[in-house]
């Protein structure tokens, strides 16, 4: 903004000044949820770490709903959670199943190929989202990285049943799969958009929880 020859600039907001807003504290609590899978998956309690990711999940999901039913919300407030969910969301769908494979395969370096094509392609994923938006207003371009957690946390619904080893494969082939599907040129509606699949991901997220944590007791 200018008046005559003198301009005026907007001092921007304090950094700490956005996370009093609701959907980005909802996003924080996802990444919580996050480091806590991340921990768990490293000390080898699996089925904790898959309660984090679920719910990381689900307060991903949240936040989305949130922001849209909130007023008030300023460009900054919206520009800023964008930014913020993408940085999340490298960390809880990338960086997190791949710590998973490489813990759960006991950090045997035959994992490292599956957890750094996971995560690149997440890094890659994100980045053409940031750049190109949905398609057509209304799909992704590749799978979204979110249905990462939730079919691997439905698989690991079987670990029980077979054993360490073969397991082992079954999550390093469905790992490099869904990251090939992340990178691929499939249309993908956007689940997270309605708020009846945000409240069916609710269910699923308590469904699950029960599940685990039961297995866990």
């Amino acid at each position: 903004m200018s008046i005559g020859n003198t301009e005026i600039r907007r001092h921007p907001p304090t950094i700490l000044s956005f996370v009093k807003d609701i959907p980005n504290l909802c996003s924080l609590a996802g990444l919580a949820c996050t480091v806590l899978s991340i921990y768990f998956s490293i000390i080898g309690i699996f089925y904790a770490a898959m309660i984090g990711m679920v719910w990381a999940v689900a307060f991903d999901w949240a936040d989305g709903l949130i922001a849209r039913k909130m007023k008030g919300r300023t460009g900054d407030d919206s520009a800023f959670g964008g930014q913020l969910d993408v940085l999340i969301d490298i960390v809880s769908y990338g960086v997190t199943p791949a710590v998973l494979l490489l813990s759960y395969g006991k950090f045997d370096m035959v994992f490292l190929p599956g957890a750094f094509l996971m995560v690149a392609a997440g890094a890659i994923r994100l980045s053409y989202f940031s750049t190109f938006g949905l398609s057509d207003g209304s799909k992704y371009t590749g799978l979204a990285l979110d249905n990462n957690s939730l079919i691997l946390v439905f698989i690991f619904l079987f670990e029980g049943f077979i054993s360490q080893d073969i397991f082992s494969f079954v999550l390093y082939a469905s790992g490099v799969g869904l990251a090939i599907l992340n990178v691929s040129q499939i249309q993908t509606s956007k689940l997270s958009g309605s708020a009846f699949n945000v409240y069916a991901l609710g269910f699923y997220t308590l469904g699950i929880t029960s599940v685990y944590g039961w297995k866990l007791f």
